[in-house]
This record gives C-alpha cells, sequence and structure tokens, in this order.
C-alpha cells in the first residue's frame, strides 16, 4: 500500500493549492483526481482568461447558512496574496471591472502555476484515478480504495466541488463523503445560473434572444435577498447574463425577481414630459432607451401600438408603460440547471468544520474545501478566491496536524 501524510482529492483550484501547500510544508502528498484532463473548470472560466480573483473579495460577497465562517480563512489569503504568486510566475493580469481581475494569456497559465507549485512541493500526482472506498480508524489514519489500489494518509482533505457542470466531471463525491462521516448538508441547488420561464409566458420576448442592456435586478427581502446593476441577457428560454447569475444565487423557487429596465432614469416622468409638443413616435422614443427590438416588443405586449405619436397618448398610458420599464416582475419556472450553473449553492454544512483550519469536528485529519463546503461567492472571482484561501488554510492545517500525531 502506498502511504502518504496527506491525501487530496480533487485536482481543482482548492486541491490544487492545498496540494501545493502541504507539499511546500515538507509533507508527503497525494493529488487524486478521476477526471482525464486537469482542472477543467479552471480551462473554461472567465471565456478562457480565467476571473481568478476579485479585490474586493470579502465576507459580504459570499453567501452561506454560517455567514461568518468565511471571514478567517479570507483575511488570511487575500487577493493580494495570490496577486504575488502570479508574480512569481511573471503571469500578467488586468482589471475588468468591479474588481475582477483576468489572465492577460489563457487559463491555463493559472493551471500551470498551480501545477509547478505542486511540483516544487513534491506532490505525487495520482490522476486519472478514481477512489471507490474511504476507510477510517481513529489513530490510524485513512485508506483509501483505488482502482490501482490502496492508498494510506494520515490526513484527508476533501477538494472535489460540487454539482456543477457535470460534463465535465462534477460528481457528489463531496457529499457522500460528508455524509459517511456524519456530517450534515445544506440543501444544494443551481447557483449563478440563467433563469427560465414557462414558454407561455416568455413567448414575446423569446425572439429577443440575444438582446442586452444594463438594469437593475433584485429578488427576496432585505435580509435574505439581493440586488445588483449588471447586465441582462435577453435567450430563447429566459434571461441571462451577469446580473441575473448574480440575482440566481438569492432566488428562490416560486418568488418573483423584480428587473429595472432603466435604473437610470425615472421612465414614467420621462414620457410624459417628451409628450409636450412631439410628434414623435413612442416606439422610437423607447428606441433611443432601450434596442429597438425590445421597444417594439414590449409595447406590444402593454397593448400600445408601436407608430403612436406621444402626443396621441394619455399620461395613463404613459405611466403604465413607464412603470413596468422601472418594474418589471416576474417569476421564473426554474434555472438551466447544474448544466450551466457555474457554481453549487449548499454543501457541506460549515458549522462542523473549524472556520480557521477547514477540520471536521467529527473526524480529526479530514478537511472541506472549496465549492464542496456551503460558501458561495458572487460572480466575478470571488468564488476562485474562496479555492485559494480554503485551500491554504486546509493546507497549513493538515501539514501541522500530520505534524502532531
Amino acid at each position: 500500500m502506498e502511504s502518504f501524510d496527506i491525501a487530496v482529492i480533487g485536482a481543482g483550484a482548492a486541491g490544487m493549492m492545498c496540494a501545493s501547500v502541504a507539499g511546500q510544508l515538507g509533507r508527503r502528498v497525494a493529488l487524486i483526481d478521476h477526471a482525464p484532463r486537469l482542472a477543467e473548470k479552471i480551462r473554461i472560466s472567465g471565456g478562457g482568461r480565467c476571473n481568478f480573483t476579485n479585490l474586493q473579495a470579502g465576507p459580504a460577497n459570499y453567501l452561506s447558512a454560517n455567514p461568518h465562517f468565511c471571514r478567517s480563512a479570507l483575511a488570511r489569503y487575500t487577493p493580494r496574496d495570490f496577486l504575488a504568486l502570479l508574480k512569481r510566475h511573471r503571469v500578467t493580469w488586468h482589471e475588468k471591472h468591479k474588481g475582477q481581475l483576468f489572465c492577460d494569456q489563457s487559463s491555463d497559465a493559472i493551471i500551470d502555476v498551480l501545477k509547478q507549485e505542486c511540483d516544487a512541493g513534491g506532490v505525487t500526482w495520482r490522476r486519472p484515478l478514481t477512489v471507490e472506498q474511504i476507510h477510517y480508524g481513529d489513530g490510524r489514519g485513512f485508506t483509501l480504495d483505488t482502482a490501482n489500489g490502496p492508498i494510506g494518509a494520515e490526513a484527508l482533505v476533501i477538494a472535489t466541488g460540487g454539482l456543477s457542470i457535470p460534463a465535465i466531471g462534477a460528481t457528489d463525491f463531496a457529499y457522500r463523503v460528508a455524509k459517511q462521516f456524519g456530517h450534515k448538508l445544506i440543501d444544494t441547488r443551481p447557483a449563478l445560473v440563467p433563469l427560465t420561464f414557462a414558454a407561455a409566458d416568455w413567448a414575446p420576448f423569446s425572439a429577443l434572444s440575444g438582446v442586452s442592456l444594463e438594469v437593475h435586478v433584485a429578488t427576496g427581502d432585505r435580509k435574505t435577498g439581493g440586488a445588483f446593476v449588471e447586465d441582462l441577457l435577453l435567450t430563447h428560454r429566459g434571461l441571462s447574463g451577469p446580473g441575473v447569475l448574480q440575482i440566481s444565487s438569492f432566488w428562490k423557487p416560486g418568488e418573483p425577481i423584480h428587473v429595472n429596465l432603466l435604473p437610470e432614469r425615472d421612465a414614467s416622468a420621462a414620457l410624459i414630459d417628451a409628450k409636450a409638443g412631439s410628434k414623435r413616435q413612442i416606439a422610437n422614443l423607447l428606441a433611443e432607451w432601450v434596442s429597438s427590438r425590445l421597444a417594439h416588443v414590449w409595447l406590444a405586449s402593454h397593448a400600445v401600438a408601436a407608430d403612436a405619436r406621444l402626443a396621441d397618448l394619455p399620461d395613463k398610458t404613459l405611466r403604465r408603460v413607464g412603470d413596468a420599464l422601472s418594474r418589471w416582475t416576474l417569476t421564473p419556472n426554474g434555472t438551466e440547471g447544474y448544466r450551466k450553473a457555474e457554481v453549487t449553492r449548499g454543501g457541506v454544512d460549515t458549522r462542523e468544520l473549524s472556520s480557521a483550519t477547514m477540520m471536521s469536528a467529527r473526524a480529526p485529519g479530514l478537511f472541506f474545501i472549496g465549492e464542496a463546503v456551503d460558501v458561495t461567492g458572487w460572480l466575478g472571482g470571488y468564488n476562485f478566491q474562496w479555492a485559494w484561501a480554503s485551500g491554504v488554510a486546509a493546507g497549513q492545517a493538515a501539514a501541522e496536524f500530520v505534524h502532531k500525531t
């Protein structure tokens, strides 16, 4: 049987970061992954440029049933720390907006950095390799039954992520391990995902697929809801774009979302003001604020002729159109699911993990990190920052645990 100080299952962002830290602290580390291609989720992120962190990352940018859990790890490994790592490897980057940082090169640059860091720590790669069963005995560490024989380790880190994008290998492995060791799970659901609507309700808008505009979008109440000013994208089946992906993490089935299509103006007042002495058609005016396609569909869905002159329309009608633009309320019938979700909300209940070390309170030497746990970041690099921070915390703690045992 192969024996190591630490076994890390999952060679994604969190797993590679954890393995590299523990290896560079002098521990014998095995990094195990079932996928034939390394870190595919990093590779496809950010349109192939990898939005690897966000300068604004802090506890307020994360959702969890235990909202303060992420605070310790994020404080101890910040975006500046990751930038220092990239600088050492001569990887250049740029900021897009709202603190979002992307590689100047492809996402492969981030994968290469993490792989080199693992190699610098003498990490032993075992991939592709499937772990079939885990055995645990107090004081005897962990034994992993794999397709190539057993692997023993004093500490075990689960970094296999959530259910998002099964086409590139996502599974429920972390949740099965958590249950095996008596951990509770927070209900999981797709997050950072497009929203869909019943075909009959969406029929007037399905032809607008591809139309995009900046909106204010909100859902829920002040305590548990969210609100963002971001771009919205209309699709054949519903809504997508950064604003909708953000709000999807807060949306609960059966609840409406509220969209202000013109967050920079009072649409009702602007329509009424424009009416005075105007011979313009209402569709032409709206086309200055939103796309012409959207303007025509919007008027048709509110029973207003596109060629109607502003001067001929009653204030009541203009106010109705304007109010609808400012307060478009609609109820999704679901989401595009895990196949298009960037992350999974929910996961291993963090109330049974140490916020400083990520170690289980039920099984000493067992750690859960990254997307596997109930910590979900906003869109824009926040989830990668959690992967780095939780990976570093667990790597350091696992190395210390092995040192003590």
